[in-house]
């Protein structure tokens, strides 16, 4: 059992990295990540780890320095949100590559113009192709549980890849909700030491990180980089199992609510699959099979067994936060990927909801519900919740 805590999500990632104890942190404040690093930063002014914190002058340099640090041997951590993620973009791109296991939380933001500071997912569906891992957060308790089973996920020799563990801006990062922290030494013995096996530092194995590669090389590097994106699911199984010792929870690929006997779904990321839980009850109530399947882990996504969970349910909808402009949107394309190799396949309906931070209610949820049930669903048109006319 741990400490119950009434604490924000900026502040239960702080309490996670606190516990990781990195031997870097580099910060650069952005709307509405600046609490993380400003809540770690009271922890190393107190003394109570022993990071040394470097604060920056733009999350360019503060993705540079915490790839300088991760690959001289340190255990290195950054946040970011949004515009802090797309000036990062340089060097996030290239540390899947470099093959450094960061972990950097990021705090969802929409990505300008027009300039907006509240939630979509507008910033990371922009990078899922990098070779980032992806964690989402339903709520606080699951940002500071993530933040920790990365570390050692990222860390795996098998693996050595970055991960970003998600959580959407203002809904989750800055309201207050109760979140068990557990025991320092148990969190500790769990998280260990990181390994220097690949370290510019290390003089007795001297290594090349970041060479150049021209045509005879290239292809070779991403395709170990994709077999270690592979890796990550037996990894990810391994270490969960270890922290559930720990926390008595479950890390799942995915979530499932009340959704075995579905005759509608829908499948969102993050806050607001809490939302859509309360309208699964409200719908239950009146009689209607309905539920959930809520992503967890985004990247690499679990194909197979997200198919085995939607198999058999009639119709689903799908529920994204940002839009993929002139294309169909990012969850939905990977829903419809899931179900193309089954002989008979669910109908489908892509929704768009929630840009800029706009709320989404439990009553539009049943609306979207009410839609899938009817079974007149248009899967080549793409639909809006909360959207004005």
């Amino acid at each position: 059992m741990g400490i119950r805590k009434a604490i924000t999500g900026a502040q239960a990632a702080a309490e996670a990295m606190r516990q990781i104890n990195p031997d870097v942190v580099v910060a650069y404040p952005i709307t509405p990540q600046t609490p993380i690093v400003e809540q770690f930063a009271a922890y190393v002014a107190d003394g109570i780890v022993d990071t040394e914190m470097i604060p920056v002058e733009s999350e360019h340099s503060a993705m540079s320095a915490t790839v300088g640090a991760e690959a001289a041997g340190a255990r290195a951590m950054s946040a970011t949100s949004s515009q802090g993620l797309a000036l990062m973009w340089e060097i996030v791109a290239a540390t899947p590559g470099l093959r450094l296991p960061i972990v950097m939380p990021l705090v969802n933001r929409t990505i300008s113009a027009p300039l907006n500071i509240h939630c979509d997912h507008s910033d990371v569906m922009g990078v899922t192709t990098l070779g980032w891992i992806q964690i989402f957060s339903e709520n606080a308790q699951e940002v500071y549980e993530n933040i920790l089973l990365a570390i050692r996920v990222a860390e795996d020799r098998r693996i050595q890849l970055p991960v970003m563990v998600n959580q959407d801006g203002f809904i989750t990062s800055h309201a207050v909700e109760p979140v068990e922290i557990f025991d320092d030494a148990a969190v500790q013995s769990f998280v260990g030491i990181r390994s220097l096996e690949r370290s510019l530092l290390d003089t007795e194995h001297v290594r090349t990180i970041g060479a150049m590669a021209l045509p005879d090389y290239l292809f070779e590097a991403k395709r170990a980089q994709e077999e270690a994106m592979g890796n990550v699911f037996q990894v990810y199984k391994e270490v969960g199992r270890e922290l559930s010792s720990i926390t008595g929870h479950a890390y799942p690929y995915f979530e499932t609510y009340r959704l075995d006997d579905a005759e509608a779904a829908i499948v969102v990321l993050n806050s607001a699959a809490g939302t859509a839980k309360v309208a699964v009850d409200a719908m239950r109530g009146r009689g209607k099979k309905v539920g959930l399947l809520k992503p967890i882990l985004f990247r690499p996504f679990p194909y197979e067994e997200v198919r085995a969970a939607l198999e058999n349910i009639p119709a689903i909808g799908i529920l994204d936060r940002s839009m993929s402009f002139g294309a169909c949107a990012p969850v939905y394309t990977e829903i419809r990927s899931v179900l193309y190799e089954l002989d008979t396949r669910p109908k489908v309906q892509s929704y768009v909801f929630g840009l800029g931070g706009r709320d989404i209610l439990s009553t539009e949820v049943e609306a979207v519900f009410e839609e899938l049930l009817t079974g007149e669903l248009d899967s080549k048109r793409q639909r809006y919740i909360g959207l004005r006319g």
